[in-house]
């Protein structure tokens, strides 16, 4: 935890953001012992949720915060930390649920969370459906995740009427990705999304949720004021869709060593992307139809390498690399803009390129 002054260039956030979860989860585990070892096979697998990845939505919040508050306490710095540990949470409760509902198979390299139970019930030889099993598992789990964010960004440490503001915008953020989360279960039921409504599941889905909103906690808890948050708006929006347009050209590009889902993966679950989209309008109606049947069907090596020949020769590929860089250069002449205290601006300038530039 922080120092009695805080050194940005030595303070490892991760690291602190790290320490915060494995707290309050050893805070849950204590709670939960009396449930006995199913409780405690739940709680395991909640820490593996929260472990990994890159803290981007908490690293967001933290510097939210400094871009009001430049000068924090050390109390002020440990309760943003936890809260910030609560965005984690959110984001291992939307995990669990998507790849239940997109059925998918790994997450960050390792069985998904219905996957991971299914498989504890089929060793165990118990009765019953063990697919049901780990999909009942995932609901609790990212319902219970979904709760833990709540709790514990309620419990980070300032006093009540200082977390309000942001629990109000937490608020909006869960019914803003809940809400987007079934939009894009509708698109895909319905097979066809045309750029605009890709566009409006991703802002709603994932680009609001991962920039914009933590961004708007962090202000909020530091007492940020409306015109603050409209300057993080103007920096976090844009960046949030270029963050998750990165994401989709990495669902059909990227490279399963370094994201830890399978080659073409957004192809296999039939995504309906902006990337897609755009293809499909671009592409000779023959290749069109080729692509459009593909989606939502078992693909090998060589039917995904066929199909990343499709977007390259479309010119979908690039045109969501131009849509990437356009929105990364409007979210930073915003952040220049805002003129916020300069440590957090170079902090929100570094976690710009690490959201867009990333290759995992």
């Amino acid at each position: 935890m922080p120092p009695e002054t805080l050194d940005v260039a030595r303070f490892d956030l991760a690291g602190a953001i790290a320490d915060a979860l494995a707290e309050f989860l050893d805070e849950q585990a204590e709670r939960l012992a009396p449930l006995g070892p199913d409780a405690a096979a739940l709680l395991a697998e909640a820490r593996v949720t929260v472990s990994g990845g890159k803290r981007l939505r908490g690293r967001f919040c933290f510097w939210g915060f400094l871009a009001v508050r430049p000068d924090p306490t050390p109390e002020e710095v440990r309760a943003v930390v936890r809260a910030a540990a609560a965005l984690e949470v959110l984001q291992a409760s939307a995990l669990v649920h998507d790849d239940l509902m997109d059925a998918s198979d790994t997450r960050r390299g390792r069985p998904a969370t219905h996957r991971a139970f299914e498989a504890r019930h089929r060793e165990a030889g118990w009765t019953g459906d063990p697919e049901q099993y780990g999909a009942a598992a995932a609901v609790l789990l990212g319902d219970l995740l979904l709760s833990w964010a709540d709790e514990l960004l309620r419990r980070c440490g300032l006093p009540l009427p200082a977390v309000a503001p942001a629990l109000e915008v937490f608020d909006h953020c869960r019914s803003e990705v809940v809400t987007g989360q079934f939009l894009d279960v509708s698109v895909q039921a319905r097979g066809r999304a045309d750029v605009a409504e890709a566009m409006r599941v991703l802002r709603y889905k994932s680009a609001k949720y991962s920039v914009e909103r933590p961004l708007h906690v962090g202000a909020a808890l530091a007492g940020g004021d409306a015109e603050q948050l409209r300057a993080l708006t103007d920096f976090g929006l844009p960046l949030g869709e270029a963050f998750q347009l990165r994401d989709d050209q990495l669902g059909v590009f990227g490279e399963p060593a370094t994201t830890g889902k399978p080659a073409g993966d957004d192809l296999v679950e039939g995504k309906r992307t902006v990337l897609v989209a755009l293809a499909l309008e671009a592409l000779p109606e023959d290749d069109a139809a080729v692509l459009d049947a593909a989606l939502g069907t078992p693909l090998d090596a060589a039917a995904v390498d066929r199909l990343r020949g499709l977007f390259r020769s479309s010119g979908a590929e690039a045109a969501v690399e131009d849509l990437i860089a356009g929105l990364t250069t409007t979210a930073l002449e915003a952040l220049a803009a805002a003129r916020f205290p300069a440590p957090a601006t170079a902090a929100l300038e570094a976690l710009a390129v690490a959201a867009t530039r990333r290759t995992s």
